[in-house]
C-alpha cells in the first residue's frame, strides 16, 4: 500500500505541475485576435456549493464594466452563461476586451437566468432532480477592487472573478436550496503570469491547425473559440506535436492570456481523437469493487451537443464494460494503468468520457474514460495535519459537497512537496489553522483497501 501512495503522489505531483483542463466556460462565436495598445482578460472561478446535491449552477453574465473617477468602460459585451457549479479551483477564461489605459476601482457585474442542478442521491443509482430556475435578489452588482486594476499603456491587466456559491445560494432551515441567489462576488485584479491569471481550464475541439503560426483554433463546448499559440516550450502528451494535431480531436490545453487575446500554451492534451464527449461527475459506479461495469454521471459539459438522456445536465447511466483506455490528463505511461483503471473508479471522481455519437438513435458509445483534475472544498478537521517531511503528509477535510457524501464523513487530503500553499505557510502551518475553510485542487483516487475517495494535491489555498 506504501508503494501504491508513493505513486499516486508521483502521479499528482506531475499531472498538477501541467495541470488539467475541463470544458470550455462561456458561449459565443469566433473571436477576433489582434494586437491592441491595452487590453484586459477576464478569469472566473467558483467557490463551494452548500449542498452535496448541487452538481451545476448556470447564471448569464450579460456585461462586465470597469469603473473609475472618469466613467465605464465595457469588458464583456456579449452575454456569457457560466456553470460555476464545476470551477471549484479551476479558471477558465471568460472574455478578453481592450480598454483605455487607467486605474479602475471597481467592476460591475449584470446578471440574469440562474439555474440549479441537482441529484437525488438518496436513490440508487442517483436520478436527477427538478432543476430550480433561480431568482435573483439583485441583477446587477458593483464591487471594489481590494487594490486598484492599473491598465498600462500597451499594457494586459487581468481581472480575476470568483463566484461564491456558498453565501450566494440561499437555504432553509432544513439545508434545502430556496432558489432565491442573493450574488456575492470576489474580484482582484491579477496578470496573465499569476496562477489566479493562468488558463487551466480549457478544452475543446481542434478546428483548424496554423504551421506557420504556430497555433490551432479550438471550439469549446459552449461555442466559445480560441487561439492556442504554442512556443518550443509548449509540452505535449505522447508523441503529439502541432503538425500531428487532426482536426477534430478533443484538446486540453492550459497556459496564459496574452496581449491579443490567444492563450500560449504551456502543455497540450491531445486527449482522444475521437468525434464526441461527456464530461461531469461520477454520482455511482456498479459494481463498486472489482472491474466497472456501468457508471452513473451528471453531463455537465458535452461536444457536440446531445439529445436525450445523453443531454446536457441529465444524469445518465451507461455500459462502460467494452472500453479499454483509461488515462489520467496530461499523463500517457505506465503510471496511469497502475493507478487509474476500470477498478479504481469511484463516485465524487470527475471523469471525461470520448467516444461517438449517433445522432439518429441518440446512442453514445464510449471508448475511452480520462480522469481529470477537479477542486474540492471543505472545513480542516482540527489536529488532523500529519507532516512526514516538509509539505509531503495528509490532513482531512469536513465536505458537505459530493465527496463527503460519498466517504460519509471526513476525508484525507494527500500532499507533496511539490504541493503549492497559498495564504498559509505550509503544512505545518495548517496545524495551527484550527478548521480553516480549505480549497483542496488536485485529483481524486480511489483508496484500494477502503474503496473511499482521497484528494491528491496540487494547490491548498487557505479562504480568507
Amino acid at each position: 500500500m506504501r508503494r501504491i501512495l508513493a505513486f499516486a503522489t508521483l502521479l499528482g505531483v506531475l499531472v498538477m505541475a501541467m495541470a488539467c483542463g475541463g470544458g470550455a466556460a462561456g458561449s459565443g462565436g469566433q473571436r477576433s485576435f489582434s494586437s491592441n495598445p491595452s487590453a484586459v482578460f477576464i478569469t472566473g472561478e467558483d467557490a463551494p456549493t452548500p449542498l452535496p446535491s448541487v452538481v451545476s449552477f448556470f447564471i448569464t453574465i450579460n456585461s462586465i464594466t470597469l469603473n473609475n473617477s472618469n466613467g465605464s468602460v465595457s469588458v464583456l459585451s456579449t452575454p456569457t452563461t457560466v456553470d460555476f457549479g464545476r470551477l471549484v479551483g479551476l479558471r477558465s477564461l471568460l472574455g478578453f476586451q481592450t480598454v483605455a489605459p487607467g486605474t479602475y476601482t471597481s467592476a460591475t457585474f449584470n446578471l440574469s437566468n440562474p439555474v440549479i442542478n441537482w441529484v437525488d442521491l438518496g436513490t440508487t443509482p442517483p436520478t436527477l432532480g427538478t432543476p430550480i430556475q433561480g431568482t435573483l435578489t439583485v441583477s446587477t452588482v458593483t464591487v471594489n477592487f481590494p487594490q486598484a486594476m492599473v491598465v498600462a499603456p500597451n499594457g494586459l491587466a487581468g481581472l480575476h472573478m470568483d463566484f461564491d456559491l456558498h453565501d450566494s445560494l440561499q437555504v432553509d432551515s432544513s439545508g434545502s436550496v430556496t432558489g432565491v441567489v442573493n450574488p456575492v462576488i470576489f474580484i482582484k485584479a491579477v496578470s496573465a503570469s499569476v496562477p489566479d491569471g493562468q488558463i487551466t481550464d480549457f478544452t475543446g475541439s481542434v478546428v483548424s491547425v496554423s504551421s506557420s503560426t504556430n497555433s490551432f483554433l479550438l471550439q469549446g463546448p459552449w461555442g466559445f473559440q480560441e487561439k492556442i499559440d504554442v512556443d518550443s516550450s509548449t509540452q505535449y502528451n505522447g508523441s503529439w506535436t502541432l503538425g500531428s494535431l487532426p482536426a477534430g480531436a478533443i484538446v486540453s490545453v492550459v497556459g496564459e492570456v496574452q496581449g491579443d487575446g490567444s492563450i500560449l500554451a504551456s502543455a497540450v492534451e491531445v486527449i482522444t481523437t475521437d468525434t464526441a464527449f461527456i464530461s461531469g461527475r461520477l454520482l455511482n459506479v456498479n459494481p463498486s469493487s472489482g472491474p466497472v461495469q456501468t457508471i452513473t454521471m451528471y453531463v455537465g459539459e458535452e461536444l457536440p451537443a446531445m439529445s436525450g438522456n445523453f443531454a446536457l445536465g441529465q444524469v445518465v447511466t451507461f455500459d462502460v464494460s467494452a472500453v479499454q483506455t483509461y488515462d489520467v490528463c496530461f499523463i500517457n505511461n505506465w503510471l496511469t494503468n497502475f493507478l487509474f483503471t476500470n477498478s479504481s473508479m469511484v463516485a465524487g471522481q470527475r471523469i471525461f468520457v470520448g467516444g461517438t455519437w449517433a445522432s439518429s438513435t441518440s446512442t453514445f458509445t464510449p471508448d475511452l474514460i480520462s480522469l481529470r483534475r477537479q477542486g474540492v472544498v471543505g472545513a480542516l478537521v482540527a489536529n488532523s495535519v500529519t507532516v512526514n517531511n516538509g509539505n509531503a503528509g495528509s490532513f482531512q477535510l469536513q465536505n458537505n459537497g459530493l465527496l463527503g457524501w460519498v466517504a460519509q464523513g471526513p476525508f484525507t487530503v494527500n500532499t507533496n512537496n511539490a504541493t503549492l500553499f497559498f495564504n498559509v505557510s505550509g503544512l505545518a502551518g495548517l496545524s495551527n489553522a484550527g478548521t480553516a475553510p480549505i480549497i483542496a485542487g488536485g485529483l481524486v483516487l480511489k483508496n484500494q483497501t477502503s474503496g473511499l475517495p482521497e484528494v491528491y494535491a496540487h494547490r491548498v489555498i487557505q479562504l480568507q
